[in-house]
């Protein structure tokens, strides 16, 4: 493995690069690989957990919120000794909260469904981490982390390009997608050109003891509902046919698509639909009407493009486990987008993150806010 990083190591030697350890292998992969050609490299990682007392009923998964970080942090620490790198544990939780949780507990009041992994990546992971490092005196050239995703620079356009994973099962994209212009330009993802089994693999040949280690599955480790804090706000359940059968104790506890937790009896599997946050109701029906079209997106970030000027055929992901499905995207004159799935697609969530692609190039994308209804109004 190092005779395959030798050839890098004198043109590197004095580029230093910050890599957000995390305590999994993927990010301490792509230490060790950076180590090997050549880089200098120092390890930082983010404390954000506040120590909080919350009802916390854990889910049984890793996650990076939660009650378990200080084994994570030990973990990190331990990788960046055997690696013989600085390392630095920097508090981000106030700041988090605000980015992160604040953010997480309004949209679902709305009535949406947020992704807080993509606030995190973009305004403490990319954002705050690297810049308490420079204020504390780390001074670096890029800023790595483990994400199965590339960047390269389009040498025509002069902008830097977010590319998928060569792993495509593993690819992340989606989670960084809100990535600047600035923040691609330093940043580093070492582990892009591999599959998971390979990262493993070196992870191993490396001694590094997290190589078969779970992975994260989630940004908290506990139920949702522990981090909502709000009072109860009963509500109706009604079928898209105008009919009551139920009622509700708060709309941040539904999300589109949703299917069981109802506490509803009817002939049909029943869904929800639509949540209405002024009349403070939870909407159901049938599984044929989860099904939408057309939908309008808000609060871009390009990076293929500059601007999206006129329609362009793309392939459009609305969650992180869901594959990409071809569609149109077309500018409005409010600064919205209209998208267009060519063929209806299941469950479109306000407040979800819809990602634009060419390929495997990340044109851009942002926030859902509403989708097409059938008396064709958004």
């Amino acid at each position: 493995m190092r005779a395959q990083f030798s050839a890098c190591f004198i043109l590197n030697k004095d580029i230093t690069v910050l890599v957000g350890l995390s305590g999994g292998v993927d990010s301490s992969v792509a230490a060790y690989i950076l180590q090997q050609e050549g880089y200098k490299v120092v390890g930082v990682t983010m404390a954000i957990w506040d120590g909080r007392k919350l009802p916390f009923t854990s889910n049984g998964k890793h996650a990076c919120y939660g009650p378990d970080e200080e084994e994570e942090i030990r973990e990190a620490r331990e990788i960046a000794e055997i690696l013989k790198i600085p390392f630095e544990v920097f508090d981000c939780s106030v700041e988090y909260k605000k980015a992160v949780l604040d953010y997480f507990r309004n949209e679902y009041y709305e009535g949406r469904t947020p992704n807080p992994c993509i606030q995190c990546n973009q305004h403490i992971k990319f954002g705050l981490l690297p810049a308490m490092a420079e204020k504390k005196g780390f001074s670096y050239d890029f800023f790595a982390t483990g994400h199965y995703a590339r960047v390269e620079k389009d040498p025509l356009t002069g902008r830097y390009l977010l590319k998928k994973g060569v792993d495509q099962k593993k690819d992340q994209t989606y989670f960084i997608y809100r990535l600047t212009q600035d923040q691609l330009a330093k940043a580093m993802l070492p582990i892009g050109i591999y599959n998971k089994t390979r990262i493993k693999e070196i992870a191993r040949e490396a001694g590094l003891p997290v190589y078969d280690k779970e992975e994260s599955q989630d940004f908290y480790s506990g139920n949702y509902k522990d981090l909502l804090e709000h009072e109860t706000t009963p509500g109706n359940i009604v079928h898209t046919s105008g009919r009551i059968l139920g009622t509700h104790q708060g709309i941040w506890n539904y999300t589109i698509g949703q299917r069981k937790g109802m506490g509803i009896a009817w002939s049909e599997p029943l869904y929800v639909i639509r949540i209405d946050k002024d009349s403070n109701t939870v909407v159901v029906g049938e599984k044929d009407e989860t099904f939408g079209t057309s939908f309008l997106v808000n609060d871009l970030n390009w990076i293929g493009i500059e601007n999206l000027a006129e329609a362009m055929d793309v392939s459009i992901k609305i969650r992180s486990a869901q594959k990409e499905k071809d569609g149109r995207i077309e500018p409005l004159e409010n600064g919205f987008v209209k998208a267009t799935f060519f063929h209806p697609n299941d469950s479109i969530t306000p407040g979800q993150s819809a990602v634009f692609y060419n390929g495997d190039v990340v044109l851009g994308g942002g926030i859902i806010k509403n989708v097409l209804k059938k008396n064709n109004e958004f």
